[in-house]
């Protein structure tokens, strides 16, 4: 792939695509799938006055849902407090969609509508055998200097996307992966390299993304964030990547609220409601 420093940020503003008709469905099941809303929104089990005025009902009316639900087990409720909360079946149903869940087949679709959006070529990384490896990429219309394509495997401490997995996966997992790199950059680094290193993990798991400027490549800059799963497991890293003077790496830079609103977009498909990075340690 090869970048031209001229590249743009799409300059051209693109149409705006017009929303697809509303399909006509059945009211009352969208009417009483409020309650179950209101139910995944709470940690506890809800009496009935408070499951209505949460989905915006009558009591009479929740109950009504409420006793077909619990016929189905979508909902239970509690035969010595009365309140209800999700049921057998809502759970089956969870578990099902998450072993269903394909999170690369989930971010294609949405990295492809940021590349078109920025004009930038964005990258999706799993961690591999040998360190992050590039699963998919949607190449810029603008050609870039870089050797990158599907397969390649990234440095877990000299590049954006690395420093991600670094900063977030356990200790464990990634130690003997961290000590192989540093070899193939040459040498075991001194201890003022490991703090400095230290010091950009702990910034990517305060700012809960990763950027490189002009490093390891000259003129190529970089922005990475983590995708999670329901579970809060790193398991997908998206990466941006342009030619430095049309890529903008400022931490205020418009390029990093879209690069994480793209990250944040897939990982709520997953099932991860909490997106706060977690402070982890490589001591």
């Amino acid at each position: 792939m090869v970048i031209n420093a001229n590249s743009g940020r799409g300059n051209a503003a693109q149409p705006s695509a017009k929303p697809s008709p509303r399909r006509r469905g059945i009211q009352s099941i969208e009417v009483g799938g409020k309650l179950l809303l209101a139910l995944l929104d709470h940690s506890s089990s809800l009496p009935l006055g408070a499951l209505a005025k949460a989905a915006g009902m009558s009591g009479a009316n929740a109950h009504a849902y409420l006793v077909s639900y619990g016929n189905l087990g979508l909902v239970r409720q509690d035969p010595n407090s009365g309140e209800y909360e999700l049921g057998p079946l809502a759970l089956q149903l969870g578990l099902a969609a998450l072993h269903r869940l394909d999170p690369i087949k989930i971010a294609v679709p949405i990295t492809r509508e940021l590349a078109e959006r920025t004009g930038q070529t964005i990258a999706i990384a799993v961690l591999g055998n040998l360190g992050p490896v590039i699963v998919h990429l949607h190449e810029s219309n603008y050609p870039i200097h870089v050797n990158m394509r599907t397969g390649t495997v990234m440095s877990l401490t000299n590049t954006a996307t690395g420093k991600v997995f670094a900063a977030l996966l356990p200790p464990k997992k990634i130690e003997s992966l961290l000590h192989e790199d540093f070899l193939r950059l040459g040498a075991v680094p001194s201890l003022s390299k490991t703090e400095k290193f230290e010091r950009t993990l702990r910034e990517v798991r305060q700012r809960g993304i990763a950027r490189a400027v002009g490093d390891p490549i000259p003129g190529i800059n970089g922005l990475s964030a983590p995708v999670f799963d329901s579970n809060g497991n790193v398991v997908l890293v998206i990466t941006a990547i342009g030619a430095a003077g049309v890529f903008d790496a400022r931490w205020s830079s418009p390029l990093v609220a879209d690069i994480k609103q793209c990250a944040d977009a897939i990982s709520a498909e997953l099932g991860w409601q909490n997106r706060d990075v977690r402070a982890t340690s490589l001591g």
